[in-house]
């Protein structure tokens, strides 16, 4: 929200709205050159995102809101919209409003231009998607009709922006034009006064547009009390919150409205249409979309639908391992060499372990499995940006609505195999609160790629076979994980009281194929990926150094302890290597680290796990990845990642007192279990908290998957161990 007097209050402000997956935010980069996700798949944009425009002389602020069928507001994404046309709830009161015109879909597209028109917003329309349109209607014919300023664009290929502009700019300049309405005489219905009433002064039309526009408010007025079925969605203010609840005006006010303003599009639209048919191409354009249904046949038939997504699934995470490895062993030497070179200058000293074990460590836990995230966002880029996402979701709706899932809740889940808060983030897309909530519940069961270093780690170390038996016990957890979160949803919409609700009918629209536009899927990949080090980085590195002053604090021993300095001193050769090693196990045992771990030993015993472990657990609650670290640090080995073979060996020789191996392959899959299940990330509950607007649900969040966690890894153990697996 801009504040008087600053200078982004003297810019005149643009709001840029239309349908999902008509172009928007294409539109949006082209106009300001930002960087905004695009993508061919309804929903993507789940927040307002602004950026500076040039027009004549001057720059302009251009807002980027959620797409929206209409206003009549049932999702967060909507009431996003809602908002900045309407300039309330912080938003900026909008100059022009730029709605984006699908001219393979005109009249569905233009139910929201009338909605902006009546609430007296002035308009511009971006006609769109004229490169895929059969029939391209004549943008002064679709002027006349809006009486509005018509232009013609592609985005892609930059054509129609600069007249995009001049049309702004012409907008700005003059007056404002009719109020768009469905029948004057609704507007004269006595139920409507209460409501008209109720409209606290800072919304209504002279505060906002400077002039007096009672329609504007009359519109406003029923939209408050006719769009939602839970007015708990909506920031309404008290006044209006009263009348909602009270449903003043009927259910056929309501009704007035979307018949008049379908039964203009009906009347107009088609004319609109028939008099570009004849200079159509036809031909050429349905042979693009016979060609999309097609590919359609086999990618959403019943027998090969699913064939075929677990054909793309598979390709895309054995590429995760085989194409990262070259780069994850570089970066393993380069953080490996920097530490010796740095140990070298600075020589021994308690400096030289806080910067090799405690900064250098923590860093290279976070860089080592980059490549890997970058792969994953490469291709969830790729197959947004190519329309299968949104098939996708389609497609996994049959299993989905088994689940009391919504179907629209698969592209959030899909995001949680890269990380979850975004993921959580994207569940704005679903219309009702129950239904977000539910897929926020589920999403951090998703093997997210932080979990990859931990899995990478304890499968190389610990698991035996070759390497296509490791990569199919991969495989198996991200499976298990689906399969977990897909019963978890189940479980809680039938059991969890304000998840129980009838499920909707599932809708999205199906894009035709376009081929992706590698730029703008390599601009999401660094985009995304920057954000997760950002994100995670820094909390990595913080937990590491912490750990590191945990693991190395109190240095001294314990007194009646042995002398190891005077000892090794006296030693050499083999005897000196085991007295040191000897000295640093005792520090770490007597360390704050070692005392805790050794505390909650008792608790996790039965799970098979001994107090290193336990650091290590306890270390990655502020992040999974911290786990891999953690055990480097333990275990002496400051540069170690999940790709260290001496840390893997070490885990191997790992000897408990009686002499029996420490770590046999049914912990391992114990431990994989555990962190499968249980909320060890600080930043999925603080984004769960954002977007639910209280500590309840992140709170159930962490007791139900620790608990689940704890459960489910106590019975593969100990129901390993009878079968003689232990």
């Amino acid at each position: 929200m801009t504040t008087p007097g600053s200078p982004a209050a003297a810019r005149k402000q643009v709001v840029l709205v239309g349908n999902p997956n008509v172009g928007k935010t294409t539109l949006f980069n082209a106009l300001t050159g930002s960087s905004a996700k695009v993508s061919n798949y309804p929903g993507i944009t789940v927040d307002r995102r602004s950026g500076l425009m040039t027009a004549g002389d001057g720059v302009i602020e251009l807002h980027d809101v959620p797409g929206t069928y209409s206003l009549n507001a049932r999702s967060a994404d909507e009431q996003i919209a809602f908002d900045a046309i309407v300039g309330v709830n912080g938003a900026p009161v909008p100059d022009v409003v730029v709605v984006c015109l699908d001219a393979t879909q005109l009249a569905r597209s233009a139910y929201l231009l009338l909605q902006c028109q009546e609430l007296g917003a002035r308009c511009v329309v971006a006609l769109t998607m004229v490169d895929e349109a059969a029939i391209v209607p004549d943008a002064a014919a679709v002027a006349a009709a809006f009486q509005c300023e018509v232009v013609p664009v592609t985005a892609r290929t930059r054509l129609g922006l600069a007249e995009l502009r001049a049309a702004i700019e012409r907008t700005l300049a003059t007056e404002r034009t009719a109020i768009w309405r469905w029948s004057p005489a609704a507007h004269q219905r006595a139920n409507l006064d209460a409501a008209r009433a109720a409209i606290p002064d800072a919304w209504r039309a002279p505060q906002r547009y400077a002039a007096p526009l009672p329609a504007a408010d009359d519109a406003l007025a029923l939209w408050a009390l006719t769009c939602v079925e839970d007015d708990d969605e909506l920031e309404l203010p008290a006044s209006l919150r009263v009348l909602v609840r009270a449903r003043t005006v009927t259910a056929a006010d309501d009704d007035d409205a979307v018949l008049g303003r379908w039964n203009f599009l009906d009347r107009e639209v088609p004319r609109l249409l028939a008099a570009a048919r004849a200079l159509a191409d036809v031909d050429a354009r349905n042979r693009v979309r016979e060609r999309t249904t097609q590919i359609d046949r086999f990618l959403l038939g019943r027998k090969t639908g699913f064939l075929a997504f677990l054909v793309v699934m598979g390709v895309m995470f054995l590429a995760l391992f085989m194409w990262a490895d070259p780069v994850i062993d570089a970066i393993d030497k380069g953080f490996k060499g920097l530490g010796g070179l740095l140990r070298d200058l600075l020589g021994a000293g308690l400096l030289t372990d806080f910067l090799v074990d405690g900064v250098i460590g923590g860093v290279g836990s976070v860089l080592v499995f980059l490549p890997q995230i970058l792969l994953l966002f490469l291709f969830l880029g790729f197959l947004e940006d190519c329309g299968y996402l949104a098939r996708v979701a389609y497609l996994m709706d049959r299993v989905m609505r088994s689940m009391n899932l919504h179907g629209r809740a698969f592209v959030p889940m899909l995001s949680g195999f890269a990380c979850a808060v975004p993921a959580i983030m994207a569940t704005r897309t679903q219309e009702r609160r129950r239904d977000r909530i539910l897929t926020m519940m589920v999403v951090p069961l998703m093997t997210c790629s932080a979990r990859l270093p931990v899995y990478t780690l304890l499968i190389g170390a610990l698991i035996p076979g070759s390497r296509a038996t490791q990569a199919m016990l991969m495989v198996a957890m991200y499976l298990f994980s689906t399969l977990t979160a897909l019963v978890a949803a189940w479980v809680m919409s039938r059991s969890v009281k304000p998840l129980r609700a009838k499920r909707l009918p599932f809708f999205i629209e199906l894009p035709p194929y376009r081929w992706p536009r590698m730029r703008d899927v390599l601009r999401m990949m660094w985009s995304k990926s920057s954000m997760f080090l950002r994100e995670a980085g820094t909390v990595i590195l913080a937990c590491s150094i912490a750990l590191w002053a945990l693991l190395n604090f109190p240095r001294e021993l314990p007194a009646g302890s042995k002398d190891y300095a005077a000892l090794i001193a006296k030693a050499d050769g083999p005897d000196k290597a085991t007295l040191e090693a000897e000295h640093a196990a005792k520090k770490l045992e007597y360390s704050y680290g070692g005392r805790l771990g050794h505390a909650i030993e008792p608790l996790i015993r039965p799970l098979g796990f001994d107090w290193k472990i336990g650091v290590g657990i306890v270390g990655a609650f502020a992040a999974r990845e911290v786990f891999v670290s953690t055990l480097g640090i333990v275990y002496a080995e400051s540069d170690a990642d999940e790709n260290s073979e001496s840390l893997r060996e070490k885990l191997r020789g790992a000897r408990t007192a009686d002499g029996k191996r420490a770590y046999s392959p049914l912990v391992a899959l114990s431990l994989m279990v555990f962190f499968a299940l249980a909320m060890q990330c600080m930043s999925t509950l603080a984004i769960v908290r954002r977007e639910t607007g209280s500590w309840r649900w992140p709170a159930f969040l962490f007791t139900y998957m620790t608990t689940l966690a704890y459960l489910a890894s106590l019975a593969v153990f100990q129901i390993g161990t009878l079968l003689g697996f232990g």
